[in-house]
């Protein structure tokens, strides 16, 4: 016969055991926020339905224009939507509250980057279907592959770090603007417009930004070349956005 056991466990969680449940909260809040899904896939499907319907008659390329929308998808979720979130979030005193769990500091930081960056690559999936299915033909090397699964990562890892950064020391109104302008100006810098159509003396600024980073990687993988260097740059970021989200962020207003 078997018996059940109902007695409490005493003890805390294990910190593993926090955060993956901090996150799994997280992504469930943010899948059913209707706003959020907007940012994360019908601005990329829409791009790549447009791309379908008349690139071919604006002279876009399909390949490199399709790689773009990838990566604008992975900046939108891991930076705009968490920065926003999260800001809103301790506006409304629910970090404060979360500050009397045993959810400290760098687990709340390390789950809401894991949510969103799960989220992220979820959205990166759904945009690679909606690619394929609308005529995107990649010719990757399977190198430069390599590098482009460790780009995604490394990017969506600083991304999230500078989230939370810009949602743990701004107010929930700032953030929401400088979420949205730094949403636009990455896109333009490096996401959706290659490095090679700034001018010469623009260039090496723009090739040490993530964003351009991540963004020529993924064209250079979706026309079939390879190129590790991004990979320094994302890593540096990744290093100094968590370090910056670790140093600043507020859990109260």
């Amino acid at each position: 016969m078997t018996t059940l056991d109902f007695s409490p466990a005493t003890g805390t969680a294990t910190r593993l055991r926090r955060i993956v449940s901090h996150a799994l909260i997280e992504a469930r809040l943010v899948a059913r926020n209707g706003e959020q899904a907007l940012l994360a896939l019908v601005v990329p499907i829409g791009l790549l339905i447009g791309l379908a319907v008349a690139g071919p008659q604006l002279g876009i390329e399909r390949e490199p224009f399709a790689a773009s929308v990838l990566a604008l998808g992975l900046w939108s979720t891991s930076f705009t939507s968490l920065a926003i979130a999260t800001s809103f979030e301790r506006r409304y005193g629910v970090l404060e509250r979360l500050a009397a769990t045993p959810l400290r500091r760098v687990d709340l930081i390390a789950g809401k980057a894991a949510a969103f960056a799960a989220l992220a690559l979820a959205q990166g999936l759904v945009v690679v279907i909606v690619a394929l299915a609308t005529g995107w033909s990649p010719r990757p090397a399977f190198a430069q592959t390599l590098i482009a699964v460790a780009a995604i990562l490394l990017a969506v890892a600083a991304f999230a770090a500078l989230g939370l950064v810009l949602a743990g020391v701004s107010s929930a109104e700032v953030t929401l603007a400088a979420a949205n302008l730094v949403y636009l100006a990455g896109a333009a810098l490096g996401l959706m417009v290659p490095v090679a159509l700034y001018p010469v003396w623009a260039q090496p600024v723009l090739n040490l930004l993530p964003t351009t980073a991540l963004g020529e990687t993924l064209r250079t993988w979706a026309s079939g070349g390879t190129d590790p260097l991004p990979l320094a740059v994302l890593a540096f970021w990744v290093v100094v956005g968590l370090w910056l989200a670790r140093k600043v962020f507020r859990w109260t207003s």
